[in-house]
């Protein structure tokens, strides 16, 4: 019997180019879903897969009138997705430049800064002075330190404590470092609209978690109600530890980019945890 008899099945096409597109595209969709997991835009998703399964509907059921306004809404869907995914989209190309970029160390002697961060919170912590602190990493903060009192200063345990002391000017609102000097304070910070985030977190804890959405910065917080400290970073959180605890964390952060140059970014999860 001639080859020709035989029907030709889709696997007969797949060469190396085919399964590497294949590839691409699926790795391409899980990091969507990934980037959209815990987020609005899943139900605006729903929405519009809604949307596209009752225009193939009206096709298939020849409903001429409600085909012709799903058609006329159709060119105008692309627009509303920008809007609609304005935050995911500017996370998603933040995260590739990020990852695409040369790793740089934010000071000459990190560990030095980390020490004055760490001694300010334990004294934050012990008075139950609330407290925010913004480290700068790869992804510049140009945008939210503007919105603050420029400093310039050398950062220093000092001036941290000055900074943050009841009834000091500067003491609502964030400080953002700069490698080892505050850049400003008195920061407003974008508040985090994870659905997932515990409602015991408030506004300062839900503020720590929306930078760290936008940028790969980390961010040291202090509690004034129980005086608990936090860390967050790529969009999750860790409580209530101690001073050792915080030290661990933030060296932890500089070896891991010293010797393995992965971003911390890249391997938290994107879902708010919270270690109690």
């Amino acid at each position: 019997m001639p080859a020709a008899a035989f029907p030709v099945t889709p696997l007969a096409r797949l060469d190396f180019r085919a399964a590497l597109d294949i590839l691409i595209i699926a790795t391409l969709i899980y990091y969507l879903l990934r980037l959209l997991r815990g987020t609005r835009a899943v139900q605006m998703l729903v929405a519009i897969g809604l949307l596209a399964v009752s225009y193939w509907g009206a096709r298939w059921a020849r409903l001429e009138m409600v085909e012709w306004l799903l058609t006329t809404l159709l060119p105008y869907v692309a627009i509303a997705l920008i809007i609609l995914f304005q935050p995911e989209i500017r996370r998603a190309l933040s995260r590739v430049g990020r990852n695409l970029s040369m790793m740089r160390f934010a000071s000459s002697n990190p560990k030095a800064t980390y020490d004055d961060i760490v001694m300010a919170a334990e004294f934050f912590s012990q008075n139950r002075i609330g407290a925010l602190i913004v480290v700068e990493r790869q992804a510049g903060l140009r945008t939210y330190i503007e919105s603050g009192i420029p400093l310039d200063a050398k950062l220093s345990y000092d001036l941290l404590v000055s900074i943050f002391r009841p009834g000091s000017p500067l003491h609502d609102g964030a400080v953002i470092i700069e490698g080892s000097r505050v850049a400003a304070a008195g920061c407003f910070l974008p508040l985090s609209l994870n659905p997932m985030i515990s409602k015991q977190l408030g506004t300062r804890h839900r503020a720590a978690i929306g930078i760290t959405e936008d940028s790969d910065c980390l961010v040291v917080l202090v509690s004034e109600e129980t005086g608990s400290i936090s860390v967050a970073s790529a969009g999750s959180i860790q409580t209530n530890l101690s001073p050792e605890d915080l030290s661990d964390r933030l060296n932890e952060m500089v070896s891991r980019r010293r010797t393995t140059m992965v971003l911390p970014a890249a391997l938290a999860s994107a879902r708010t945890t919270v270690r109690r």
